[in-house]
């Protein structure tokens, strides 16, 4: 059996997207807080922060501060709380950047009276696009839906890895 990388994504080497959903109870007006305040986002993905004003055809760069720059691009569509659209282009190593821009698109959708349901799709990826573009993403999903369902931080393989770099920073 083939083990998925860390992040639990895998994808064929035609495939050009993944997707990820994951259901939290919460309001889409704190998924779309979680998503777009720079404080709250690092909580959940590394320590890295995002740094954007948030409008149609913005920039936004995640980084950890003083310490290494992770992506940057565009904001293609901007409709809070329900979608985000963006360009990606990932900053951290040269393998990284070699694989070019790709697009993430985050929809947030209500369920019932008290929760929504999150789903980010990674497309526009090459054929065979390295692993490390889109495996990190259920880490980031998972910390998000806990911070949000219990305001505690999960400890993830990323969180582990990155963590002290953004604390030290």
């Amino acid at each position: 059996m083939e083990r998925l990388p860390e992040g639990g994504a895998l994808l064929a080497p035609t495939d050009t997207s993944a997707v990820y959903e994951v259901f939290i109870k919460t309001t889409p007006e704190r998924v779309w807080e979680a998503i777009t305040d720079p404080e709250m986002r690092a909580k959940y993905s590394f320590g890295v922060r995002t740094e954007s004003d948030w409008n149609d055809g913005s920039e936004y760069s995640s980084s950890v501060p003083g310490v290494v720059e992770i992506a940057a691009g565009r904001n293609l569509e901007v409709d809070p709380p329900r979608r985000l659209v963006q360009t990606f282009t990932a900053l951290w190593s040269d393998e990284a950047k070699e694989e070019g821009e790709s697009r993430v698109t985050w929809e947030i959708e209500t369920v019932g009276e008290d929760s929504c349901r999150l789903t980010v799709v990674h497309d526009q990826l090459r054929p065979g696009a390295n692993a490390e573009l889109y495996g990190g993403w259920m880490m980031i999903l998972s910390g998000l839906k806990t911070l949000l369902e219990t305001g505690e931080e999960l400890t993830t393989p990323g969180s582990l890895r990155y963590g002290g770099a953004a604390a030290e920073a």
